[in-house]
């Protein structure tokens, strides 16, 4: 029988998302042990911050108290912008020359002796005005330490700074803080019980205020010894966070709000036994400086086309906006090295993309690339209290972990101007199935029909809408009072281009379809990312009705097991007359609609029914000095998607007039 025993290795991992002012910040915390055998024990005993125990960690649940710290000075530098501006812009790497180092003197023979520099540009600018320091005063004002030392170097250190009864902090490889040790801290005080557990997705504590329940039934930790082994037994019964650091709500979540703009944050969480309520483990972290929400975007103004004020009898105006607004589970540190990994996280990029919607004020949207979850969440509730109502198209495909963690297309309208008819929704895959055994007479069980599937089914989907316009006034017979929107997002594989002029053709004749069962003359959108440049067979078909035969879209070569997808390109076409609002204004497509390190290029339009609407304006792109002010690339602190919205004003066109 096997009795040897084993000892385990417990720690708690805890890390902080850098806070931002309206941006709900929540811990990420768990807890866990190895398994240790003879070698490891003796290693991990030795180690500060490792609990080693008999048992692996029980059942957990945890506590956390908030505090708010004192004003932080960010730069020595006179000049430095950091001294007096929280604003994200100045914040980031790009701002900051790429690096997430603070700097600080150590030479004691130099006036900068122990001033901390936000990085080595303005280190370099203020060593132009330091001056050695005599001898007597540097003996006399401390400057000499025990080792009498006299490096000139400057020492580096993260931009989370630390005191020293705080674990270190450092960014780890998704950009976000965290601390370098746990401790094993005092018990809970007594008195203090009481309280309930808020988890993710619960309302945060607003910043400014206090808030004193208990996040936990066990309370809160008691204090513990900064300078405290993992085996220590000298607990305290208060928490010193100094003089200068003051509670502020003991919720999981907090929203950082202007009081906290400019001070640093700190969080202790602590593990307690859900059984027995015993004090397991803690640790407490630093965050960097509290940052203050994004200015305003940028105003963008509308450019009148000729003649927009020509008509005849003039129909219903109506503002149209397209936006891919990049996904959470697309905006990866590895996609956007470029990008601060706190400007892609979801809650800031949602605040600056409302505002960028709400300054646009459209009254038909289309969005791509909405996450299910956060069209739940939150999208939908934003733009609802805004005066919008729609409706969300998920992908086919399954959610990639986590439910929610799926994306889709989202179509907006605003309540005072229009009411919905009709609404659907096209599922791409769907379609290759009926095309596949209707159309094609294909088995899709076959080994054909499998490959031909498996090129086709990319999980894209589609919208379409009939709105009617909310007019109190008199109409006649022949007024037209609908208007039909399609949203989509095609494929987005530069290797499948088939794939993108099959998709595109087939939502154009399910469109075909769709308005010829209605009449002739109802109005239509289509909006989108087409994935798609201007010199494809997608936008020729778009724009022509039609492909040319020796396109190179339509003959691309594939596997031989795979058959070709395509019918003859003279089978290819359909009947609306479409023009792009862009072109039809400016005279030419945007210079970009995605602007990347890796792709910079137009891929989303505004296509209309050219006989009976026509374009009054459109936003132009910003040129490449203005995108590229605050990052080398989208998404930035100030643009939060890797691609640019497009709006443009439209007018029905009835009667025949222009």
């Amino acid at each position: 029988m096997n009795t040897k025993e084993y000892m385990y290795s417990w720690h708690l991992s805890l890390r902080v998302d850098r806070p931002v002012e309206g941006c709900a910040i929540r811990p990420h915390s768990y807890m866990y042990g190895k398994k240790l055998d003879e070698r490891e024990y003796h290693e991990k005993a030795s180690q500060p911050h490792t609990k080693v125990m008999k048992e692996p960690p029980p059942s957990h649940e945890f506590s956390y108290r908030w505090f708010r710290g004192p004003l932080h000075e960010a730069c020595a530098y006179e000049a430095c912008p950091r001294r007096s501006s929280f604003s994200p812009h100045d914040w980031s790497k790009h701002a900051l020359g790429g690096t997430d180092c603070t700097l600080q003197c150590v030479s004691t023979q130099s006036s900068l002796y122990k001033c901390t520099f936000c990085n080595s540009k303005c280190f370099v600018n203020a060593w132009k005005t330091q001056y050695t320091v005599p001898k007597e005063m540097q003996l006399r004002e401390g400057h000499m330490n025990n080792n009498n030392s006299r490096s000139a170097t400057p020492s580096r250190s993260r931009s989370g700074s630390f005191d020293t009864a705080t674990d270190e902090l450092y960014p780890d490889e998704t950009g976000s803080t965290r601390s370098g040790g746990s401790r094993s801290p005092g018990p809970p005080i007594d008195g203090m019980a009481g309280g309930t557990l808020h988890m993710p997705g619960s309302t945060p504590a607003a910043g400014g205020g206090n808030n004193n329940t208990p996040a936990t039934p066990r309370g809160f930790v008691g204090g513990y010894n900064g300078n405290s082994q993992n085996n220590s037994q000298d607990y305290y019964t208060d928490y010193n966070a100094g003089d200068d650091w003051v509670e502020i709500t003991r919720d999981q979540l907090y929203m950082p709000g202007p009081d906290d703009i400019g001070r640093k944050l700190k969080l202790e969480a602590a593990a307690y036994s859900t059984d027995t309520g015993e004090l397991l483990m803690s640790r407490v972290v630093k965050t960097d400086v509290v940052l203050a929400r994004a200015p305003d975007p940028k105003k963008r103004n509308l450019v009148t086309a000729k003649g927009a004020a020509t008509a005849t009898n003039p129909g219903p105006r109506f503002r149209v906006a397209t936006y891919n607004v990049l996904a959470e589970i697309y905006a990866t540190g590895q996609q956007y090295p470029y990008c601060d990994f706190w400007a892609m996280s979801w809650d800031f990029r949602f605040q600056n993309i409302l505002r960028e919607i709400m300054d646009a004020s459209p009254e038909v949207l289309c969005l791509q690339e909405i996450q299910a979850d956060h069209y739940e969440n939150h999208i939908y509730a934003a733009l609802s209290d805004a005066g919008y109502e729609g409706v969300f198209k998920q992908k086919t495909r399954q959610s990639m972990g986590l439910a929610g963690k799926v994306d889709g297309c989202a179509l907006f309208w605003r309540r005072s101007k229009f009411h919905l008819v009709e609404s659907y929704s096209i599922e791409f895959n769907e379609l290759a199935q009926r095309q596949c055994q209707q159309v094609l007479g294909i088995n899709p069980r076959s080994d054909e029909g499998v490959a031909f599937l498996n090129r086709l089914s990319k999980d894209n989907v589609a919208q379409l809408v009939v709105l009617e316009f909310i007019q109190p006034q008199s109409r006649t017979s022949r007024d037209i009072t609908q208007v039909c929107v399609a949203n989509t997002h095609l494929y987005s594989n530069k290797d499948f281009p088939d794939v993108k002029l099959w998709q595109t053709w087939q939502l154009l004749q399910e469109l075909e379809s769709f308005v010829m069962s209605r009449g002739t003359n109802l109005p239509l959108v289509i909006c989108g990312d087409f994935n798609s440049t201007p010199d494809t067979a997608v936008y020729d078909l778009l724009a022509r009705q039609s492909v040319h035969p020796g396109h190179p879209d339509v003959n691309v070569t594939t596997d031989d097991n795979v058959p070709a997808i395509l019918p003859d390109a003279m089978s290819i076409s359909h009947s609306f007359q479409l023009g792009s609002a862009y072109q039809a204004v400016l005279g030419d497509e945007p210079w970009v609609t995605n602007f990347t390190l890796n792709f910079k290029g137009v891929l989303d339009y505004i296509w209309y029914s050219a006989q009976n609407l026509r374009p009054l304006s459109a936003a132009p792109i910003p040129d490449e000095a203005q995108l590229t002010k605050h990052g080398e690339a989208l998404p930035s602190t100030e643009y939060s998607s890797d691609h640019i919205m497009l709006i443009s004003d439209l007018q029905v066109v009835s009667n025949g007039s222009r």
